[in-house]
């Protein structure tokens, strides 16, 4: 790279990152505003905007670690506006990516704090026996099938196969909620059993994940640090449900202590660091200490207040998050017209249908006297979404995951996310009657 002068170098690094943050959030508007308009979920918008400008795309934005050429045209404009050479553009865009995938971390960490923060457990205890027999099955049949049926038909190698597996776990609770909401079914027998579950599925995925992705950076899953690891996830999030009947009311009266403005999200945001770094600390991904946050903040009579200022740091950081999982994704490697892709395409089917019979079949695994439309809740639990899409970049960052198996998982969390909204609207408008009877 020639020399460049201080006050140059300096000026190439901002246009390359303005250009780099102009080019996700611009893409990821437009592409959540189509989805928004089709009632589908953003998140979906802004994965299929990282598709766009990512390696599938116009290589707009494109991670190191792809090894893919940054677009000559916008090598070109970027080097011309900073007066360098455009090869000197695309090593400045290599060395300053970290600076986009720590905003993408942050917005990871926000978005898993408000998913513990809206878990609601008085929803899971009032419906406790029934929505832990559908949560428990809808995590081990699709993790168990998935992760066997990889190891024994694909020859998937254990640690990607436990991983995928684990992808299969949880439950976006947003677009179920979505649906059971515009449908007016949210206090429903089905709707209720389902909240308490996804819920249950959300604590329990992200505890399998923590294990997975800890595990994985040792190379080998062996017996003795799994009980380990799991014992501590466990532990780690019972602590964190029982602060959030002790420690909330001691948040709520250092809020009520503090002046200064913006003293509710600064404060939230300490409990979230404090409970990322003991969780790192003791072994854990730092994204359980996350969502551990939200839950002890779940008891608090701040709680609404939290929520409306830590949504738009979701909003924005979060976007960066999924459009960053959508540029490294290279597509091609499901291209149906080559036959070497034909394997990874067979693997990406046996996942959608894993990922459905077993979230679909946890609806008929539980025990209720008064009737209730079993199919729904199934159908209630399928969605991966948002949480399926933090497995999958979460296995990428740790480089689990061949590029088939990642393209694998990422058709099985837009196949499932897709599919959910469209399956219950149907099922729900043909038995509202039925449905609002039981």
């Amino acid at each position: 790279m020639p020399e460049l002068s201080a006050h140059s170098l300096e000026v190439t690094e901002t246009l390359i990152s303005g250009a780099r943050f102009l080019v996700i959030l611009v893409a990821a508007r437009l592409l959540a505003e189509t989805m928004v308009r089709f009632k589908l979920p953003t998140i979906l918008g802004e994965l299929v905007a990282g598709l766009i400008v990512g390696i599938s795309g116009l290589h707009l934005v494109v991670p190191p670690e792809t090894q893919s050429a940054l677009s000559e045209g916008f090598s070109a404009v970027l080097g011309g506006l900073a007066h360098v050479p455009g090869d000197v553009v695309g090593e400045l865009y290599a060395e300053t990516f970290p600076s986009v995938e720590a905003v993408a971390s942050l917005g990871l960490f926000s978005l898993l704090f408000l998913t513990g923060l809206e878990s609601d457990l008085d929803e899971l205890v009032a419906v406790g026996g029934k929505a832990t027999s559908v949560a428990i099955a809808g995590v081990v049949l699709p993790f168990a099938i998935g992760t066997a049926g990889l190891m024994a038909i694909f020859q998937v190698d254990l640690i990607p196969a436990v991983f995928a597996g684990a992808s299969m776990t949880a439950t976006s609770i947003a677009i179920t909620a979505s649906v059971f909401g515009e449908l007016k079914m949210l206090r429903s027998s089905e709707g209720q059993i389902v909240l308490g579950a996804a819920v249950l599925d959300d604590i329990l995925g992200i505890v399998i994940l923590a294990v997975v992705v800890s595990l994985a950076s040792s190379g080998a899953l062996t017996i003795g640090p799994i009980i380990s690891l799991v014992a501590a996830a466990v532990v780690f999030v019972l602590a964190a449900i029982a602060l959030s009947r002790s420690a909330a009311p001691l948040f709520d009266k250092l809020i009520e202590n503090l002046k200064a403005t913006g003293e509710i999200v600064v404060a939230s945001f300490v409990v979230l660091v404090v409970c990322a770094f003991t969780a790192t600390a003791i072994g854990l991904e730092a994204a359980l200490g996350a969502f551990a946050a939200g839950l002890i903040l779940s008891k608090s009579k701040h709680r609404h207040d939290i929520e409306q200022q830590v949504k738009p740091v979701v909003a924005l950081f979060a976007t960066i998050f999924f459009v960053l999982i959508g540029t490294k994704m290279d597509l091609s490697v499901v291209n149906p017209f080559d036959p070497s892709n034909r394997e990874g395409l067979i693997i990406a089917a046996f996942l959608l249908v894993v990922a459905i019979a077993g979230k679909v079949a946890a609806g008929w695994l539980y025990a209720s006297k008064e009737p209730t439309n079993r199919l729904v809740v199934g159908l209630g639990m399928m969605p991966r979404g948002e949480v399926g899409l933090i497995f999958l970049g979460l296995g990428s960052q740790a480089k689990l995951l061949s590029p088939s198996l990642e393209a694998a998982i990422l058709l099985m969390v837009i196949g499932t996310t897709f599919l959910a909204p469209l399956l219950l609207r149907f099922v729900l408008t043909k038995n509202e009657p039925a449905a609002e009877a039981s």
